[in-house]
């Protein structure tokens, strides 16, 4: 019966992110029906409707949904890793880092390319730093020396941020706020998705293990440290990517692994790792139609329209954990 539903909330989970992913597609402030986007995807229809549906809104709808996978993903991870439910990727400071690297290229006029390389270097230095720093320690160092990079790298980025220009700041702001027209690769960022989520399905036992407990890891023989540097290195690396494609986008990796744990009734990282992919991309897709339709021609940030989605959620979701 338990694997039976399970089994039910994870259809509902893709049929709700089928549904999503198409009406991201469909739906948009460029004046197109939804028939006319519909002929347009397939190749039909005049050369804007095209344009606009298979150059802006399809690249954007993917990196939205690999954005939000990887971020749950790498929730769930941290969570799982540091055995607390609060446990967020932003806490990491490796996407401080990542943010940091991409307002430097900014700064210096830098093409897009350059940003990516830019961003990813800085990513990699503040994961490996955290590592470094809380070799020989336990998951709290671990933790406190997340927290601490996290916050230098808030500082640097204001410092950037205080150091650009008028015509600079506007975009570097717009990025920090979540931006998914910064994507370039959207189809490699849904393919680290898919792997990250078949991987995470694979150690599902081991990471129920990590879950339970030092004692409970060196009970069942697995090597905790080893796995702990894994875990956090996975986590890291997925947030890295996640931040070059979007921005700073939160919330994501802290509420969806929270809606599939209390929707699926279930802490087993088997099913909650592909359910919090799919959660987490559905819930970034509709965080960025609202963002590109509610004020249009204008267009919101992601991060904000998630924030503002992901905070009463959460509180939803806290009070029904505590009743």
């Amino acid at each position: 019966m338990m694997r039976t539903q399970y089994w039910r909330g994870l259809a509902t989970l893709l049929l709700l992110a089928a549904a999503t992913f198409c009406a991201a597609l469909l739906i948009g402030s460029a004046g197109l029906t939804a028939g006319g986007a519909l002929r347009a995807l397939f190749g039909g229809g005049d050369e804007f409707s095209r344009m606009i549906v298979q150059t802006v809104r399809l690249p954007r709808v993917i990196a939205a949904f690999a954005v939000g996978s990887l971020l749950s993903l790498a929730g769930v991870l941290l969570q799982a890793l540091f055995r607390n439910p609060l446990a967020d990727p932003l806490v990491l400071g490796v996407s401080g880092g990542a943010a940091i690297g991409a307002l430097t290229a900014m700064l210096t006029g830098a093409g897009l390319a350059v940003m990516h390389e830019y961003a990813t270097a800085g990513g990699a230095v503040i994961g490996l730093l955290v590592l470094l720093l809380a070799r020989g320690g336990g998951t709290a160092r671990l933790l406190l020396c997340g927290v601490v990079l996290a916050s230098a790298c808030g500082a640097l980025i204001t410092v950037l941020l205080t150091l650009a220009d008028d015509g600079q700041l506007r975009g570097m702001v717009f990025w920090l706020a979540g931006d998914l027209g910064w994507a370039q690769r959207p189809a490699l960022d849904l393919a680290a998705a898919g792997l990250a989520a078949l991987a995470a399905l694979l150690c599902g036992r081991w990471l129920n293990v990590l879950g339970a407990g030092e004692l409970r890891s060196a009970t069942a023989g697995l090597p905790a440290g080893s796995a702990r540097l894994v875990v956090f290195a996975a986590s890291a690396a997925m947030t890295a990517i996640a931040v070059i494609g979007g921005g700073m986008i939160g919330f994501v990796g802290l509420i969806a692994p929270h809606l599939v744990r209390l929707g699926l009734n279930t802490s087993d990282h088997r099913v909650v790792a592909p359910a919090a992919a799919l959660a987490g991309g559905t819930l970034l897709c509709l965080a960025d139609l609202i963002g590109r339709t509610v004020a249009a021609p204008r267009e919101l940030p992601v991060g904000a329209v998630m924030a503002l989605i992901g905070a009463p959620v959460f509180i939803v979701l806290l009070r029904r954990r505590v009743r």
